[in-house]
């Protein structure tokens, strides 16, 4: 066996993976958790036939996959299994603790291509439409206002969104500073009506009279953000900006079933493709680290392409017969 591993249990070779991953490639907490998750049970796994980490064959890793296939595992599940093993077994490698990739070659189950839920754009402007029903106060208004311009306009995650830094947003910036998954940053062009409904909300935002419940958000925890809330953050809370994209929903005579900050940011992407837009290009906008997962838009304007040519293309149409007579 090559390498120093072998000083290790699998244990410790896990926790050696995850401060690689943590310290090297920036992985987002929750992506550390799950594989931590993944390869402690299939370590249990390999310990239950007396093998580990180092000792695995390609025959002993499909096996495990085989297992949680017969385990009633989901397709998403076991590929992303698959995934943290093949990423430890290259970590082996480079280290020295192994001498092969037993995972290298393994193919997967892949995953079920699920196409996100679009609302078209004739939906966002019955949204856009919406906005001055919505709202008890001019303040409100233009905080729901400048919510759903930023959001349609640059895609963020609602994460994002909520917590953006207001020192990040003044001045009239023509981009904005992102802080993503993994404190990944990215910059993020604004729209024009994005930049006016930011600007009218931080007039209304940073002039509001003390005595005011806005005034009262932005003297306390609130001060340091675009949004602030009566939260433990200080700042708009992920289900708030839900409630308020299901009331306007409602409003907009759509099914808030089919409306989410999530489909707002699937929205951005695939008008943007379907303007033409670079993939690459809406990659960096999404804050994607792989282009796979952008290519998924892909799909939806592969489907509204071809219910153009069928329903359009005059080839693509029966002839009415001829005349015999």
């Amino acid at each position: 066996m090559a390498g120093s591993g072998d000083r290790f249990g699998d244990q410790g070779r896990i926790s050696a993976f995850l401060d690689a991953q943590a310290a090297e490639a920036g992985a987002a907490r929750n992506t550390l958790l799950a594989y931590g998750r993944d390869l402690k049970d299939f370590a249990g796994w390999l310990a239950g036939r007396g093998l580990t980490l180092l000792t695995v064959p390609r025959e002993g890793i499909e096996d495990y996959l085989g297992f949680c296939d017969a385990q009633g595992l989901s397709r998403a599940t076991r590929a992303r299994r698959l995934s943290a093993i093949r990423q430890i077994m290259r970590f082996a490698l480079d280290e020295g603790w192994r001498e092969d990739d037993p995972a290298g070659r393994i193919s997967g189950p892949g995953r079920m291509q699920r196409l996100p839920k679009v609302l078209d754009r004739a939906e966002v402007q019955a949204m856009f439409d919406a906005l001055p029903r919505l709202g008890r106060s001019d303040s409100e208004r233009a905080r729901n206002l400048a919510l759903i311009e930023l959001i349609y306009a640059t895609g963020m995650r609602v994460s994002e969104l909520v917590a953006l830094p207001v020192g990040a947003c003044r001045g009239d910036p023509a981009l904005l500073l992102i802080r993503g998954k993994g404190g990944k940053e990215r910059m993020v062009p604004l729209s024009n009506p994005a930049r006016r409904a930011l600007s009218a909300w931080l007039a209304l935002r940073d002039n509001a009279p003390e005595a005011s419940p806005l005034g009262r958000l932005v003297a306390g925890k609130g001060a340091r953000w675009l949004f602030p809330a009566a939260s433990r953050e200080g700042h708009m809370t992920r289900q708030a900006m839900n409630g308020l994209l299901h009331q306007l929903a409602l409003a907009a005579g759509i099914d808030p079933a089919r409306v989410s900050p999530h489909v707002l940011r699937h929205a951005f992407a695939t008008h943007l493709l379907e303007g033409g837009a670079d993939l690459r290009a809406i990659q960096t906008l999404l804050g994607h680290a792989d282009l796979g997962t952008t290519e998924i838009y892909t799909h939806v304007l592969d489907a509204r392409m071809r219910d153009l040519v069928l329903n359009h293309h005059p080839l693509a149409k029966p002839h009415p017969k001829a005349d015999e007579s």
